[in-house]
């Protein structure tokens, strides 16, 4: 039995991952998850409203080290080299992850109701980057799109870094802000 409720959330997390990938996230049950991380399932109630949230767990914290990154950005730089400092410092929850992402992506890949909860937890981790650059004095219709196509890129890095694991990222993230920054130089009107 875990002792600390930090213990318990990381061992119904572990336990979740663990039977998605055994059986399936619809063949899954909470009361499964609960017994296989040695909990009670009113347990796995206090840490989470439903067997979705458990692989969505961080959204708070990576929100708020967004908002803050976005907020703390060195003055006079463009909206997507905001978010480029923003996502390179939030990055570092990804990076300390590791272990659970990976597999954590490849559930979601094969969910259509992991899916669904995925684009609302990125559309609204969107809409927060924008708020945040709208705070900056970035006009409203800038900030949307830049939070979009910096939200494209930090995907898009996250991705990668998955599938290439011999670079790190930070490496990843400044590839896709340069192929970024590629494309719209070469744009024409």
């Amino acid at each position: 039995m875990p002792r600390s409720g930090a213990e318990a959330r990381r061992r119904l997390q572990q336990a979740a991952l663990e039977l998605y990938q055994e059986r399936g996230f619809d063949q899954t049950t909470t009361a499964e998850i609960a017994a296989r991380a040695g909990v009670n399932e009113r347990t796995f109630f206090r840490h989470f409203p439903d067997k979705r949230e458990v692989l969505f767990d961080g959204e708070a914290d990576l929100r708020a080290a967004l908002m803050h990154e976005v907020a703390e950005a060195p003055e006079g730089l463009a909206p997507l080299d905001v978010l480029l400092h923003a996502f390179r410092k939030a990055g570092r929850i990804l990076e300390e992850n590791r272990p659970f992402s990976e597999p954590r992506l490849a559930v979601i890949a094969v969910t259509p109701a992991l899916r669904e909860r995925d684009l609302a937890k990125a559309a609204s981790l969107t809409e927060a980057v924008a708020e945040a650059l709208r705070r900056r004095g970035v006009e409203d219709r800038l900030a949307g799109l830049a939070a979009q196509t910096g939200w494209a890129a930090f995907h898009h890095a996250a991705q990668a870094w998955i599938d290439t694991p011999s670079q790190n990222l930070d490496a990843h993230l400044l590839h896709a802000f340069d192929d970024l920054h590629t494309l719209a130089a070469a744009s024409n009107r």
